[in-house]
């Protein structure tokens, strides 16, 4: 069913096994229903897109805030062409 829990939480555990590290988030009713939905849709797990959400964050949060302090500063915009050469993705 799609109707979502009264308290849907996942606990905190953070624990070492070999190099990967176990972390349980607290899920809003709303976005628990919204997980298992996409979930059952794509037959992947909810872990899957959880791992997937978290990794990808931290690059995202970096290049705003990064985006953010060369605003504050006052520097210049660099042109994509500048970024693309940069990165080696120029061909």
């Amino acid at each position: 069913m799609d109707r979502p829990t009264t308290t849907s939480y996942t606990a905190l555990h953070v624990f070492r096994l070999t190099e990967c590290f176990m972390l349980t988030v607290r899920l809003s009713p709303k976005l628990e229903v919204r997980l298992n939905r996409l979930a059952r849709r794509t037959g992947r797990s909810k872990a899957f897109y959880a791992k997937k959400a978290i990794a990808e964050f931290p690059d995202e949060q970096e290049d705003y805030l990064i985006a953010v302090a060369r605003l504050e500063e006052n520097l210049p915009p660099i042109p994509l062409a500048e970024v693309v050469k940069q990165l080696g993705l120029d061909g």
